[in-house]
């Protein structure tokens, strides 16, 4: 293995190579020898971890989560049939959406209706894509958390997270060769939240960046993706890790709701517009530019018929109605940041339900007599 360590973000989309033979050990696949070598990106962050020498086991929400997390373990390899479609170089012959957004731009109309469908297959590699750099991100700042939260309980569930994290990981980075053959590059807007959460040195800062921002966010995607894909393999992929997220961001409702709380008025408006500056950034999350870049689209042109479509913008405003909720749960709605989120079109949101309360019943239900995974 060699690493190359890079200055910035791989711009490249990763191919994998069609194997003479399945090889059941690489899931099927064989990586081009540019893909063989690790590229990796340094960051530093100035991060303040604390030990805990009391060891308090409070009985609460938290060790209620973390019981449930070392209970509801699955593995990617044996939980999911991936045989059930086809694996990315024996997939049939697509048919290009009919009425797909960009119908009438020039460029998008000329393609054949051969590459229009490998228009379509770019188009979910980018979207799972995101999902993987964003779980790799999770991965990478729940290990802070370990090291960082205060209590006892929080540590051990966000090492109990840790693992959650690693298998999503796991799990789309399979999909994405297996099913789809190539991976695109971290998107400018996840890349930059991203940044700003693993660099700041302050964990509750971690905890509302990623717990109630980003995975607020994937939830709503994923909960989208589960109730229309028709894909099995893919629906039972994104079912097991809806589990283990509904888990991870009633954790950060939970341990925030406490905590802001105990915060200065000065502190609390800090903290709460780091909220909404997320939220603003994340609003890019689905403007697919590499795609359109890699097709030779004109970005402004085609975001602007993107946006005037309607179809995105609500799309995005769905997914921010699990974040308001749980953003007025944990006391950073203030009246300072209302009027920006009104501007954003969400207040509305905030009257919804939060995700401080689950379903305990369902989720503390064996993993494979959940309706839920059974169904999937």
């Amino acid at each position: 293995m060699h690493v190359k360590y890079a200055d910035e973000k791989d711009r490249d989309i990763r191919y994998m190579d069609r194997p003479e033979q399945d090889e059941p050990d690489n899931f099927g696949i064989e990586l081009t020898e540019k893909s063989i070598d690790s590229v990796a990106e340094i960051f530093n962050t100035p991060l303040t971890g604390s030990y805990n020498w009391d060891y308090a086991e409070q009985d609460n929400r938290i060790k209620k989560l973390y019981e449930l997390g070392k209970k509801l373990n699955w593995s990617g390899t044996m939980d999911i049939n991936w045989g059930r479609t086809p694996d990315w170089h024996q997939l049939p012959k697509r048919k290009p959406v009919e009425q797909h957004p960009l119908k009438d731009y020039p460029l998008y109309a000329a393609l054949s209706d051969e590459d229009k469908a490998l228009y379509q297959m770019h188009s979910q590699s980018w979207i799972f894509s995101q999902f993987l750099h964003g779980e790799q991100g999770a991965l990478l700042v729940a290990s802070q958390l370990i090291s960082c939260a205060p209590t006892y309980n929080a540590k051990l569930y966000a090492a109990s997270q840790t693992f959650d994290e690693a298998r999503h990981v796991e799990v789309f980075n399979r999909y994405l060769q297996r099913k789809i053959g190539f991976i695109y590059p971290v998107s400018a807007s996840l890349k930059s939240i991203l940044d700003k959460v693993l660099t700041d040195p302050r964990w509750d800062l971690k905890f509302i960046g990623m717990q109630i921002i980003i995975e607020g966010l994937a939830l709503g995607a994923f909960n989208t993706i589960k109730a229309t894909t028709t894909d099995p393999v893919l629906k039972q992929l994104i079912t097991l890790v809806t589990r283990d997220e509904g888990r991870h961001v009633t954790f950060g409702v939970n341990y925030l709701e406490e905590f802001v709380k105990t915060l200065s008025p000065e502190q609390k408006e800090e903290r709460a517009n780091f909220a909404y500056e997320a939220c603003v950034i994340s609003l890019e999350r689905l403007m697919q530019v590499e795609v359109w870049q890699h097709w030779g689209f004109d970005v402004e042109q085609v975001r602007e018929i993107v946006l005037k479509g309607g179809l995105l913008v609500d799309f995005q405003r769905n997914l921010f109605s699990r974040i308001i909720p749980n953003l007025k749960r944990i006391g950073l709605l203030t009246d300072a940041v209302k009027p920006k989120f009104e501007e954003l079109g969400m207040l509305d949101f905030a009257e919804l339900p939060d995700d401080g309360d689950i379903d305990w019943a369902e989720l503390s239900k064996p993993l494979f007599e959940s309706r839920e995974v059974v169904n999937a």
